[in-house]
Order: structure tokens, then C-alpha cells, then sequence
């Protein structure tokens, strides 16, 4: 009886222990912020440019090679000052991030430099293309 109340204790704390695992980088996300949706941010991108808001999603796709930038459904995802990364290996994830959107237009090369990185863009007919980005001051990544 001893030992199955032993082990029953020891996956309790196993499974307690992985659900509160969060990977968190850059400054803690404010829990006073605004949540929207990706898909918010792209339609309306100036609405988010000045006051930060919290973004929600799954990730996916990462910068393989450093980890400098992933994307939650189609909004590319950078983070402030390139001050941290994210795992390499985070595809899949749920992230939080807070940040706010900034839109601009990428040269071809910026593009095929991404893109070189697994990055998914819409393309403009001479190779540039326009980007909405979300610049992160924080993230929390769980499994």
C-alpha cells in the first residue's frame, strides 16, 4: 500500500510539475493587457502600434537556425531589441506574447532570407513583400 501511494504521489507531482512548465523569455507579460487575436492585428495593424496587447496562438513556424523570430498563424513575430530567442524546436507550442504591430515592407533579399528560413510570405509581383510583424518585449511558450 506504502509503494502505491508512493508512486500515486510521484506522477501527481510528474504531471503537476509539466503542466506548469512555461518557457518564458524577455520581460513578464503584463497581466493588464489587452488580448486580441493574430488575425485582429493583421486585418488592423495600426489599431496595435502603440499601446502594448497580448497576442494568443499556436506557433507555427520558427527561425531554425536562432530561434530570433516565429510566427502564429500568418503574423511574423520578432522580439524587442532582439533581446532574446525562442527554442528552435518550439513549432507547435501555445505562446503568449505582448508586444505591439509595426507593418513594413521587406526588400527581396529580407524575403528570400526568411523565406530560406522556413518563414511564409506574401510576395508582391517584384519579389518584396509587405509584412505586418509583431515585436515581442515578452513570450511564454507552453507545450
Amino acid at each position: 500500500m506504502k509503494k502505491f501511494a508512493f508512486a500515486a504521489l510521484v506522477i501527481a507531482i510528474a504531471f503537476s510539475a509539466s503542466a506548469s512548465d512555461v518557457i518564458k523569455r524577455g520581460a513578464a507579460i503584463s497581466p493588464d493587457a489587452k488580448s486580441v487575436t493574430a488575425e485582429q492585428i493583421v486585418e488592423k495593424p495600426d489599431a496595435y502600434s502603440k499601446k502594448p496587447v497580448v497576442v494568443e496562438g499556436v506557433v507555427s513556424s520558427v527561425c531554425t537556425n536562432m530561434g530570433c523570430w516565429m510566427e502564429l498563424g500568418e503574423m511574423h513575430i520578432t522580439f524587442k531589441d532582439y533581446g532574446f530567442f525562442v527554442p528552435t524546436d518550439s513549432k507547435g507550442f501555445t505562446a503568449r506574447a505582448e508586444g505591439v504591430a509595426k507593418v513594413k515592407t521587406m526588400s527581396k533579399e529580407e524575403a528570400d532570407h526568411l523565406e530560406g528560413e522556413g518563414a511564409k510570405l506574401h510576395r508582391n509581383a517584384d519579389g518584396t513583400a509587405r509584412e505586418v510583424t509583431f515585436v515581442a518585449s515578452g513570450v511564454e511558450l507552453r507545450k
